[in-house]
């Protein structure tokens, strides 16, 4: 059989080729190099001819009509696909993104292409105005984008992508030009959205969740005065069912939160909009463990983000856990708090199942005990930045070019340095804004109101996927990760029995719809988080059962948006991108399908004596 002729070789011995253009093609004219020839109507196949439909040349689009232009999470998940057909695409897919950053951290959660006409989308380039609204926050002048953000699932896709081809990612410099992008991301989210002083990144507008419409928000946005409706016109109705999309009334509230956030310069802490989310932070900290990864390739420790990841995991579980309901829930930082507990009225008086005292307990010995070893874990990290910052002494004024291979250092840049590059310094201490600290350094646990002794604001009485998501990660209590197996496989979200993808929205609550955009629909992006926390906790047989289902409902809705939580019916917009790359990279994980390596244990804890980048097969 001819081959193509590769480029080079990756270190587990496979040809180096552009799978892209290779499968979208005649076969006869480019026949496939390795692997059996996928027939021409397979998922595969039908997978790559919607990423290569949906490319610009430098990034791919959701969806060429409903969202034309480059989305942030998008990004990231299409990148975890893509690193099997061409990783040069997906590192280009990521960097595109990241020369996009704010200097102060922040990635906005839309990419404009300025070649798309702006009644397109809305709210478009001329709403956002972010080269002047947000000139103070450092907003790019070259290229025009959003000014909120949305979750972080960046340094987990680089650290993916890279184990794809770690030849071709040495060779361009990939890790060491976008680590200190990444680590300026983390940054912002640690410090500046660290609005509950807990610790946890909060959200400051719905759509930075990800999850726009769900039911966790009606309470926090029912607090917010809507825009009028002749104030904008939506264009999302032009290409979608109005009784799949939001309603006029949720856009009008989200239209004052961004115009209210536009006005004030882009400044956090100001809106009447601020939630901790489950999925959010848990998306933050399985990025903090691949950034320790990443640190380590480039010839740092990585032991204090290491550490980091698991104080973060500590404060998720004391701040958003809720045994009652055995799920993550949301705070919402401006709600009145119950008087005793700081907690909502409906859960103030909620009986606390035998799981909950361990759990919690858990989490504060954590986070007392850590003390000594973060106390070496911040000499160590103190140690690497004082070296690194004399290797990168001329980088304090911006962010580094993503132009071109960077080959003078490996190393990571120095981690205590301003991310608006304005000579302010952060702080030094490998700690949170925010975090109490005693005067050893130790952790006293979570923030808390210091007239009640509790944490801030009130968990919202909402069962979302959003509380499923932190089952990626590996340093969650044992009974925590229990009950949030039964609470997936019994009736809230019936996984495995009346739903075979896990719903966006509590099956039994009074506002589930199954075709509703977030208030009840599957989505392949949130299912592919699932399965992936399913092998996290060694549930093996169930991420199996889940894989197949996500290819399949892949498969039979033309790699739909988001379907019936039941029926698997396709809603939103067909030709979906991170559905098929999601399909693509659930393809490739195979034991016997040896295509592109994929990095493997990347959540789970890391050694200190052994560095294990990628998975031969």
């Amino acid at each position: 059989m001819a081959t193509t002729k590769p480029i080079d070789r990756t270190c587990f011995g496979e040809p180096r080729v552009d799978r892209t253009a290779q499968l979208t093609s005649r076969a006869d004219e480019h026949p496939i190099a390795y692997d059996p020839r996928p027939a021409p109507d397979s998922l595969h196949v039908r997978a790559v001819r919607v990423l290569e439909g949906n490319w610009t040349g430098t990034s791919t689009v959701p969806s060429r009509s409903l969202y034309p232009h480059q989305w942030s999470w998008d990004s990231a998940f299409i990148a975890i696909g893509l690193r099997h057909l061409s990783p040069l695409r997906a590192q280009t897919e990521l960097e595109t993104l990241l020369a996009a950053q704010w200097q102060d951290g922040r990635i906005p959660h839309i990419v404009f292409n300025p070649s798309v006409p702006l009644d397109a989308y809305f709210p478009s380039p001329d709403f956002w105005r972010s080269s002047t609204a947000g000139r103070a926050a450092g907003a790019p002048r070259t290229v025009q984008t959003s000014g909120i953000v949305q979750p972080p699932v960046h340094a987990l896709a680089a650290w993916l992508v890279h184990c794809a081809d770690p030849g071709l990612s040495r060779a361009r410099g990939f890790l060491s030009r976008v680590y200190p992008r990444l680590a300026a991301w983390h940054r912002y989210l640690l410090h500046r959205r660290d609005l509950g002083g807990g610790g946890l990144a909060s959200v400051v507008h719905p759509w930075e969740q990800g999850m726009d419409n769900s039911p966790c928000w009606d309470a926090p946005l029912s607090r917010v005065t809507p825009a009028p409706d002749r104030s904008f016109r939506r264009a999302d109705l032009d290409h979608g069912a109005a009784e799949d999309r939001p309603t006029d009334l949720d856009y009008g509230r989200y239209v004052r939160l961004a115009a209210d956030y536009r006005d004030g310069g882009y400044e956090d802490g100001r809106s009447e909009f601020a939630v901790e989310d489950p999925a959010f932070n848990a998306l933050l900290i399985a990025s903090e463990y691949a950034l320790a990864r990443i640190a380590r390739e480039l010839g740092a420790t990585g032991t204090a983000r290491h550490a980091r990841a698991e104080r973060l995991t500590a404060a998720m579980v004391e701040r958003l856990w809720d045994p009652g309901s055995g799920l993550f829930l949301c705070r919402d930082l401006r709600a009145e708090a119950g008087p005793e507990t700081g907690e909502s009225t409906a859960h103030s008086t909620e009986h606390r199942s035998p799981t909950d005292a361990p759990a919690r307990a858990h989490a504060r010995t954590y986070a007392h005990s850590n003390g000594a070893a973060q106390a070496e874990s911040t000499a160590q990290a103190k140690s690497t930045a004082r070296a690194e910052s004399t290797a990168h002494s001329g980088e304090h004024r911006s962010l580094p070019s993503l132009a071109g291979a960077r080959t003078e250092s490996t190393a990571p840049p120095g981690e205590h340095r301003s991310a608006a590059g304005t000579g302010t310094p952060l702080h030094q201490s490998t700690a949170p804004t925010g975090e109490h600290r005693s005067p050893t350094g130790a952790s006293t646990g979570s923030p808390t109101d210091a007239s009640t002794g509790s944490p801030t604001g009130a968990l919202i009485a909402e069962l979302s996927v959003s509380g499923l998501i932190p089952l990626l990660l590996p340093a969650l209590p044992r009974e925590v990760v229990s009950a949030l197996l039964r609470t997936a496989r019994g009736p809230h979200f019936g996984l495995g029995d009346t739903t075979r993808l896990p719903p966006s929205y509590d099956l039994r609550g009074e506002a589930f719809d199954p075709h509703r955009y977030w208030r009840g629909p599957a989505w392949f992006n949130t299912s592919w988080l699932v399965e992936s926390g399913l092998r996290t906790h060694g549930e093996h047989q169930a991420a199996d059962t889940l894989r197949e289902s996500i290819l399949e409902a892949a498969d039979t809705s033309d790699f739909a948006e988001y379907v019936d939580p039941y029926t698997q019916e396709p809603c939103g917009a067909l030709g979906f991108s991170w559905t098929a790359a999601l399909a693509l990279d659930l393809l490739h994980s195979r034991p016997t399908h040896h295509v592109s390596c994929t990095g493997i244990d990347t959540f789970d804890e890391m050694s200190n004596e052994e560095f294990r980048g990628g998975n031969p097969g």
